[in-house]
């Protein structure tokens, strides 16, 4: 049986209300498929360090953000993954979260399954 899940545009929404609530900001770089595009998540805290992250099904069926490890996680190579990652998957969205620190990051990542 397949399990329903949310809507990508549905999706980001939530996270970007419940990030934007907690006083840090999000934005949206590039839009997907509004139902079932994936999700890569660019965090950084105080515009330092990005970090990419993208969801990924569970052994228990449940999604988890997991880390995309590049060799280097400047700005610069961040931008460049993501635009190659959007040029062969135009259905790709990707979001940015800039937080207070890397504990908030790491709680709303564990909050935003």
């Amino acid at each position: 049986m397949i399990e329903p899940r949310l809507a990508s545009a549905v999706l980001i929404s939530a996270i970007k209300r419940m990030v934007e609530a907690e006083g840090d900001f999000a934005t949206v770089l590039k839009k997907g498929d509004a139902v079932s595009g994936a999700i890569l998540l660019i965090g950084q805290v105080r515009g330092a360090n990005p970090q990419l992250y993208e969801r990924y099904p569970a052994l228990d069926g449940q999604t988890a953000w997991q880390r995309v490890d590049l060799k280097e996680s400047s700005g610069v190579m961040v931008q460049n993954y993501w635009q190659k990652r959007c040029a062969r998957d135009p259905d790709l969205w990707v979001f940015e979260l800039d937080v207070a620190s890397g504990a908030r990051l790491d709680g709303l990542l564990t909050r935003m399954i």
